[in-house]
């Protein structure tokens, strides 16, 4: 607890920039601040402050101001979540979930989550993964549902959960005959898709797939709201990718051949300082979108590629 006070007593005098200015802030004398900050530089082995007419912070002085703050702002989350676990006072469990995410499977995941922890609020919001991804960052959210891959640093991940995709067209579509759909026999179709700016690397993996594989859509549409996509498709703007097929007559949904494409998906929370139940919930989130008949959890594979980075299949 030592060293946590000399950072604080650190921060105060580079925000002063003034030895008596901190010391009357901390209510101590400035001997022992002095003394305590020197004392801080011998253990790091750095010069903290140059002490010259004007005080000033040094490069590496400057480096730990950014650090202590960052250190400081976790210890102080981490001790009032601890204080109050011990209390049975838990905060609210923030979390993201992506706006595609059907109204069934959220349900399940809040009936479930309050079967299981009910003095827990879960706090849901409808947020894309790049609104989460900011979220997660700033810490005003606890956890996220993501659309995988993400370039992410500083977050745990949860069980992943992939989900193959089939394609949505007219009815009165020549494709909609066939049983099964290769990604070529969509060739100079149009594509309806969320835009890139929700989910960038869900995006671009999907449309390198789609490349790879003979399709090149003719246009691209974006829309976020699962109704847009649904008119737009319908008015013979371009073909969807859904995992299931729809309750709307005009409409049909075919599964591609091989199961090129896949959603991947995964609840991620802050490495540090995570809320309590962070990870109680990625599990049984995963367990209620697995259980939806087509998806399947990703198998871990120390080996593998890390299951954020890749999750469209390209062979």
């Amino acid at each position: 607890m030592d060293h946590l006070r000399s950072l604080r007593y650190f921060l105060v005098v580079a925000e002063e920039l003034h030895f008596g200015h901190a010391a009357d802030r901390l209510g101590i004398a400035q001997p022992p601040l002095s003394q305590r900050v020197k004392r801080l530089e011998a253990e790091l082995g750095a010069k903290l402050f140059d002490r010259g007419r004007r005080v000033t912070l040094t490069e590496a002085g400057e480096v730990l101001r950014a650090e202590a703050r960052d250190l400081l702002s976790r210890w102080d989350r981490m001790t009032a979540l601890v204080a109050k676990a011990e209390r049975g006072e838990l905060d609210a469990l923030r979390a993201g979930v992506p706006p595609e995410l059907p109204g069934r499977v959220l349900a399940a995941i809040l009936t479930e989550f309050a079967a299981q922890h009910p003095a827990v609020r879960l706090d849901l919001q409808e947020l894309t993964t790049a609104e989460q991804a900011r979220l997660l960052a700033d810490r005003e959210l606890d956890a996220g549902l993501l659309q995988l891959p993400v370039d992410v640093v500083g977050l745990d991940l949860g069980p992943a959960v992939d989900t193959p995709l089939g394609v949505v067209l007219p009815r009165d579509s020549p494709l909609a005959r066939r049983s099964e759909l290769a990604l070529a026999d969509l060739a100079g179709e149009g594509l309806v898709h969320a835009p890139r700016a929700a989910a960038p690397g869900s995006y671009d993996a999907l449309l390198r797939t789609c490349w790879d594989h003979g399709f090149r859509p003719a246009s691209i549409r974006h829309a976020r709201n699962p109704e847009f996509v649904l008119g737009l498709v319908l008015a013979g703007h371009g073909v969807a990718f859904e995992p299931r097929a729809r309750k709307e007559p005009r409409v049909v949904w075919r599964p591609l051949t091989d199961q090129v494409l896949r959603a991947r998906t995964a609840f991620a929370w802050p490495s540090t300082s995570p809320h309590p139940q962070a990870s109680r919930l990625a599990e049984i989130a995963a367990g209620v979108l697995r259980d939806d008949g087509v998806s399947s959890l990703v198998p871990p594979d120390p080996g593998a590629a890390r299951p954020w980075d890749v999750f469209y299949d390209r062979s």
